[in-house]
């Protein structure tokens, strides 16, 4: 598999700073170029940037202030900005790191010196940006884990009064499944479920895994018809479904699933939830492969 080029953005307005850098970085990385900050924070917006070369002599727009705009914007914010200099002042050093900066570089710069700081740089980010992915999502599906999504719906429930249901969801026999098959097949089982229900709900209902075989979704909808006939559709599309496990090997399951529209009288996500679950039991205690609303 081709590795995939990480990209820097150079910001500089001077054309033989611009020529070293191209020279010293270009065969390792995708590089980007803007002359001064306004295209460069145009750039970030439209284009993915991994990391920040950005020289302090700037026209039109001061560098510390192009420094605060990058982390100042939801899309950027996370980019390592490093920035390249001649001056060697303190005041000028600390405003940098004050910005937001990462590191400083003065110029001339040793050309290992500098490849070293992108490199170390580059992969403190990539660390910082997997730790906070692993924070709050499920590795093996990528939606919401435990954690994330009961801070997630615990506001959705606080800001919300009307039209609010959660869903409480259970793999039918799972243990079955991972007796029978393994535990590959059964990760793989929840993989696709767990691709047929995101695909199935809006982007702003609040999906999680909050345990092995355990999911759980809060959402608004119209109306108790509408939240149940998506569920419901969401339950019959996965009893279709034949479920590829390895090679041409292939498995179906089921999925019981339970409803619970939020009452007046509840005071807490907890109450909700339960009213959920229990609904979730009476439909695996039903026979399973069914959807109950309470």
């Amino acid at each position: 598999m081709k590795k995939i080029k990480k990209t820097i953005l150079i910001v500089d307005d001077t054309e033989t700073n611009i020529d070293i850098l191209l020279e010293l970085l270009g065969d390792k990385y995708d590089i980007v170029v803007s002359l001064d900050g306004l295209s460069a924070l145009k750039t970030l917006q439209d284009e993915s940037v991994d990391l920040v070369l950005l020289d302090i002599m700037m026209p039109n727009m001061d560098c510390y202030e192009v420094c605060r705009e990058i982390k100042g914007s939801e899309k950027s914010k996370d980019i390592p900005v490093i920035f390249i200099t001649a001056k060697t002042d303190e005041d000028s050093i600390e405003k940098a790191y004050h910005v937001g900066g990462v590191d400083y570089v003065v110029k001339p710069f040793k050309p290992r010196e500098l490849l070293a700081r992108v490199e170390t740089h580059l992969k403190l980010s990539g660390l910082v940006q997997h730790l906070e992915f692993i924070s709050s999502y499920d590795e093996m599906t990528a939606i919401y884990n435990r954690r994330k999504f009961f801070e997630l719906a615990s506001a959705l429930f606080s800001e919300t009064k009307e039209n609010l249901y959660a869903v409480m969801i259970d793999i039918d026999k799972f243990k079955d499944i991972n007796d029978l098959h393994g535990h590959p097949a059964g990760d793989k089982v929840i993989q696709c479920i767990t691709k047929i229900i995101s695909q199935n709900i809006s982007d702003e209902a609040i999906f999680g895994r909050i345990g092995g075989e355990e999911f759980a979704i809060l959402c608004t909808e119209e109306s108790q018809e509408l939240i149940t006939d998506l569920i419901e559709d969401i339950r019959e599309q996965i009893a279709k479904e034949k479920f590829s496990i390895s090679g041409t090997a292939t498995i179906c399951c089921t999925i019981s699933q339970g409803i619970a529209k939020r009452k007046e009288d509840m005071k807490s996500l907890d109450e909700l939830l339960k009213e959920a679950d229990i609904a979730l039991y009476e439909a695996k205690g039903s026979g399973r492969n069914r959807v109950i609303f309470r």
